[in-house]
């Protein structure tokens, strides 16, 4: 290592180091402008695109709008999926049966109606008109069965509410 020092000499090294260094910055100065340039030529194009307006600053308000509406659009599945359960306890399913009761009686003015959540609970009503008098009767519904006994009628209007024919 000595001996080549001693052939090219300190001299000669500092000489090429120095000529490396002046390399190097001509080639960071030239790195330097175009980037520059490039710089410029972005910010050109960009308020082109923009029709004048700053393009970068329309992304990111377009960004932040888009978290926005993510937000919301969270919020309100969220809302949805309560109001689907809360919609399983409601009346959705309605049937409705009227017969003569007696045969004294001129047309079908007793009834009985079936009304049934999404679970087929709920109830069944039964309008008995006579011309002496009219009743009404009520039997609550458990999956489509009471634990009372069900008329013929009754069971007819909780046919048709779960069927959806009414």
């Amino acid at each position: 290592m000595d001996s080549l020092l001693d052939t090219i000499g300190i001299n000669n090294i500092i000489y090429i180091l120095g000529a490396l260094v002046i390399v190097l910055l001509i080639a960071f100065l030239i790195i330097l402008g175009k980037v520059i340039v490039l710089n410029k030529r972005y910010k050109k194009f960009m308020l082109k695109l923009g029709e004048g307006k700053d393009l970068q600053e329309d992304l990111e308000n377009y960004m932040y709008k888009v978290e926005r509406v993510e937000k919301q659009n969270a919020e309100i599945l969220g809302k949805i999926s309560g109001l689907d359960k809360d919609l399983e306890s409601c009346i959705q399913k309605v049937g409705i049966f009227r017969y003569s009761a007696f045969q004294d009686t001129g047309s079908d003015l007793s009834f009985t109606l079936a009304l049934l959540n999404e679970h087929n609970d709920g109830v069944v009503f039964n309008g008995i008109y006579s011309r002496e008098m009219s009743n009404i009767y009520a039997k609550p519904i458990e999956n489509g069965k009471s634990k009372y006994t069900l008329s013929e009628e009754e069971q007819v209007a909780i046919k048709k509410a779960i069927e959806g024919d009414k």
